[in-house]
């Protein structure tokens, strides 16, 4: 489960930590000087690498900026951002595929962050990838952008199901987030072929559970 204090860059702003995460922040805004990122999927090869975690603490930097930022919990079998911020789970993303009124007033949650917006995932439903891949899902985004700077959705790890794989044709780059001794090379490999297959644009990737001297790097 997620911890709250995962959330470093609202509890030790000062920490290398903290000034990784700002780090990431530059070299994606750097990354896009061509093509501005409205939509950012941020995912992982396999479990417990930090995609969650990555997420939350970049969508904190960028709201500290002044953007209007809303993260997007995809993440359909084990949702994990509501907890990060205390937040309920009971409406979210499914909600909006599935209901007219939830789609025109998205079911966003405030955070402690001015700008920074929680949709969670809601009621979990029997099959993700559908959900994730259908033309609805687009006209969620599509409305999400109306209310954001800047949309960021946590999916699932790519090796373990499709639903980051059908998720990345919709947005405008992909963060691949890798973790210092869990992930194997070839599993990262894997996951960035996954995403070649389908053009999706990869923007970099964010390494976790470095030494604290180097806690995050995208490349």
């Amino acid at each position: 489960m997620a911890d709250p204090g995962n959330i470093v860059t609202l509890t030790d702003p000062s920490s290398a930590a903290s000034e990784a995460y700002r780090t990431l922040r530059m070299n994606l805004q750097f990354a896009s000087l061509d093509r501005q990122i409205r939509s950012l999927l941020v995912t992982s090869p396999g479990a417990s690498e930090g995609k969650t975690t990555t997420l939350a603490n970049l969508a904190v930097t960028m709201a500290q900026i002044d953007q209007r930022v809303i993260m997007v919990d995809c993440d359909l079998r084990r949702p994990g951002l509501h907890l990060l911020f205390g937040l309920n789970n009971e409406q979210g993303l499914t909600n909006m595929v599935l209901d007219d009124d939830a789609l025109a007033n998205p079911p966003l949650q405030a955070t402690s962050v001015p700008g920074l917006s929680l949709l969670a995932s809601g009621e979990l439903p029997p099959r993700p990838s559908d959900l994730l891949a259908s033309k609805r899902m687009e006209a969620v985004l599509a409305r999400l952008l109306e209310l954001a700077d800047l949309v960021l959705l946590d999916a699932a790890p790519i090796m373990t199901v499709t639903d980051a794989v059908m998720l990345a044709t919709k947005v405008d780059e992909v963060l691949l987030v890798t973790s210092a001794g869990v992930t194997k090379r070839e599993q990262a490999q894997a996951a960035i072929e996954r995403l070649k297959k389908v053009n999706a644009h990869i923007i970099g990737t964010a390494l976790t559970n470095a030494d604290v001297s180097s806690a995050l790097h995208s490349y």
